[in-house]
């Protein structure tokens, strides 16, 4: 047998389980640990400016492609509980990272040693496993596990805390007859799927709400021949974005209180019957239940059995990973086309595409300031299918998704439950390095922006390219426009007079200069005719210079964006007008009907 460390047989194991890439911060309880990954080579660090970053960039690079999962390493202490909102963030979205945290000596840890803290304790609740690993021969063990957790049921996130003594240990490992664990996913049986199937077909108006679990199985192409064999409207949650084209004859649009489109909702409103695949009933998706589920069936279908009936409850579940469930779906629908039993859904989703092409906003405004709402438009010709969009929360990224345009799955990364402030700089460099000849554009309002600006730097010393749009009104965008709930504007604007940038007037931080100092490159937008030569510029500069470029748009300080104040998704508030001409949507998917 082989003798090595613990932290040589950990990182031996990483390699065995197709980890190519890592991301995070040395420190001294996990230098053991940096030893061996130098040691033993094969796997590539991309050394972050902050541990939570560490853990987004794990995040994103997971996102990028199936099979991935991202790795972060952080030092005892303060480390871990950096990563606590990456972990978060993570099994929200259930996304599989691993986050390996150095801990003090084990003769010390209850001791108050320097740096010395419970991270397991602390991380277990957002985790599917959280362990301090207090003997050096179960390390392969706990790693081996980690990866069969990962990937089975419910994907999600582990941490897996290793005290330096521990690491510097000798152990018998043989990594050459090292196998990974067999993955557990459920399956859905054919009696399942048949009865589901009987219920959509003794429907008039069904919808298919697609998830983002669909995406985590890499069923998207099954998803969409389901769809095209029984001829179902899609309505993708935001998670799910992109599983089929948004020009596709069967996307119906979004729905929801803020990331929806008018024709979704409006769609949704008229169906009879929902079969939703790897969706969790998100509470900005479905608003008020008694609205969401009124007059309507359901079928859920999702990996987590405990997710069935967890919002509401549902006419019939089916507890299954979405592939498997798919390939039944598929299979049957084969069949019962083949039978001449399938109903004809042609008037419905006609309807569904005809209201696509009358319930529009608009884009195109000419104001200086700028409008949000232009920036996407110019987005939309300027960057094409190819793209793959990442953005977190707020104003900008509600905006976002209600008026740019996504192709295909994995393509829009978002981050949907826990969507902290900060996440889209290192996930987008996550999402870069995953896919270094991708197109990668990044979506930011400034306050998202600012939390997390010195992961730039990671992108400029690493050569890590992307485009970064960030939309600049000098405000809490979405937490002003919910403070017009309580008649009041408080402690919400950012704005300050910069001494060293007189020429921003009272747009404060000078995004520019800051993005330069971190050895990017960056053009600020004060006219939305200059828009579509800036993000010209962008890509030829990020290709060029293989950095992070910003383009900053400056916007008008106030604009209220189209959502519900009621928590009903049948009354979404239209704060601006709406599109009455072609020329008021010309990137619309549908040509403007009036």
């Amino acid at each position: 047998m082989a003798r090595m460390t613990a932290a040589r047989a950990a990182v031996e194991i990483l390699k065995r389980e197709g980890v190519a890439d890592a991301f995070g911060v040395p420190g001294a309880a996990i230098n053991p640990f940096y030893a061996a990954l130098k040691a033993s080579g094969g796997i590539t660090h991309t050394l972050a400016r902050h541990v939570e970053g560490a853990s987004h960039m794990a995040e994103g690079y997971t996102r990028a492609h199936p099979g991935n999962i991202g790795v972060c390493i952080g030092t005892s202490g303060p480390a871990g509980t950096d990563m606590i909102t990456g972990l978060y963030s993570a099994t929200g979205d259930s996304i599989p990272i691993l986050c390996i945290t150095g801990q003090a000596p084990t003769a010390v840890i209850h001791k108050e040693d320097f740096q010395a803290v419970d991270i397991a304790s602390i991380a277990k609740p957002v985790t599917k496993m959280a362990v301090t690993v207090l003997e050096a021969a179960q390390v392969p063990g706990v790693f081996q596990q980690a990866f069969h957790l990962m990937r089975s049921g419910r994907p999600g996130p582990v941490l897996i805390d290793l005290p330096i003594d521990v690491q510097l240990t000798e152990i018998e490992f043989d990594p050459e007859t090292y196998e990974p664990l067999p993955v557990y996913k459920p399956a859905a049986t054919r009696a399942q799927i048949e009865k589901a199937i009987r219920m959509l077909n003794a429907s008039e108006r069904p919808l298919i709400v697609a998830g983002g679990g669909i995406i985590n199985a890499d069923a998207a192409g099954l998803l969409v021949e389901f769809a095209e064999l029984t001829g179902t409207p899609v309505v993708p949650t935001l998670m799910g974005w992109g599983l089929l084209p948004d020009d596709h004859e069967l996307n119906a649009g979004m729905v929801g209180l803020q990331t929806s489109h008018r024709y979704g909702n409006a769609t949704f409103l008229e169906s009879d019957f929902v079969l939703g695949i790897g969706n969790r009933w998100a509470n900005r998706h479905t608003g008020k239940l008694d609205v969401y589920t009124a007059g309507r069936t359901f079928v859920h279908v999702d990996i987590e059995p405990t997710q069935i009936g967890r919002i509401f409850a549902p006419d019939y579940g089916i507890a299954s990973d979405a592939r498997a469930a798919l390939e039944l779906f598929v299979e049957v629908a084969r069949e019962l086309k083949a039978a001449g039993a399938l109903p004809d859904r042609s008037a419905w989703a006609g309807a569904a595409q005809e209201r696509k092409a009358t319930l529009q906003r608009r884009t195109h405004f000419d104001d200086i300031p700028i409008k949000p709402q232009r920036v996407y438009e110019e987005m939309n010709k300027a960057f094409g299918p190819e793209t793959r969009y990442v953005s977190t929360i707020g104003l900008s990224q509600i905006a976002g998704a209600q008026m740019l345009h996504v192709y295909r799955p994995r393509h829009w990364i978002n981050c949907g439950q826990a969507g902290p402030l900060g996440w889209t700089v290192p996930a987008a460099l996550g999402v870069a390095k995953a896919d270094p000849e991708a197109s990668v554009v990044a979506l930011s309002g400034d306050y998202d922006f600012q939390f997390m600006l010195e992961e730039l730097a990671v992108g400029a010393q690493h050569r890590i390219p992307y485009v970064h749009v960030l939309v600049n009104n000098s405000y809490l965008g979405l937490i002003r426009q919910a403070q017009r709930a309580f008649e009041i504007d408080f402690q919400v604007n950012l704005e300050f007079e910069n001494l060293n940038s007189p020429e921003l007037g009272v747009y404060g931080v000078d995004h520019v200069k800051v993005a330069e100092g971190l050895g990017c490159k960056a053009i600020r937008v004060t006219d939305p005719a200059e828009l579509a030569d800036a993000f010209e510029q962008a890509k030829k500069l990020a290709a060029e210079h293989r950095v992070p470029v910003v383009v900053e748009a400056i916007l008008e300080r106030v604009t209220n964006i189209s959502m519900s104040t009621t928590n009903d998704i049948g009354n979404v508030v239209e704060f601006e007008e709406i599109a009455t001409e072609p020329g008021h949507a010309p990137t619309s998917i549908r040509t403007l009907k009036v």
